[in-house]
């Protein structure tokens, strides 16, 4: 898909949303300034998150109320910029939020800690094509 703004960019992520069962993994590949969180952003609207998202750099995991049909989930949202080696992120807890079906995880700098993340994971890659113009490539 190409993204020709950030408008484009949460809408592709809402309808991916829409697709979404509990228990999905998705990681986010991409240099700094390639929309990983705007997507982000578009991701927690669809899956009904009220909350404001921010990128959560420094904490590295940030988990909010969503739904998916209706049914209570936790949207966890990880960014493993500052990721150094896996036990910094294994120290957070990650792996008690894979594959359960009242979670939806999305990671930023997913490529960091791909090692540890479950099979079923979606990766998606996103690269600047100009200013404005993404390209984001589903690689399931």
């Amino acid at each position: 898909m190409i993204s020709n703004n950030q408008l484009e960019t949460i809408e592709y992520a809402r309808k991916l949303a829409r697709k979404l069962k509990g228990g999905a993994t998705i990681g986010l590949i991409g240099e700094l300034g390639s929309g990983k969180t705007t997507f982000v952003k578009g991701l927690a609207e669809g899956l009904s998150v009220e909350e404001t998202i921010t990128s959560p750099t420094f904490v590295i995991l940030k988990a909010y109320p969503g739904k998916i049909d209706k049914k209570n989930i936790d949207f966890v949202h990880i960014d493993a910029y500052r990721v150094e080696n896996l036990d910094d992120i294994k120290s957070v807890g990650i792996e008690d939020f894979f594959n359960r079906d009242d979670v939806v995880m999305i990671i930023e700098w997913a490529e960091k800690i791909k090692k540890i993340l479950p099979d079923n994971t979606i990766y998606i890659d996103f690269k600047h094509i100009s200013e404005n113009k993404r390209k984001i490539d589903n690689k399931k």
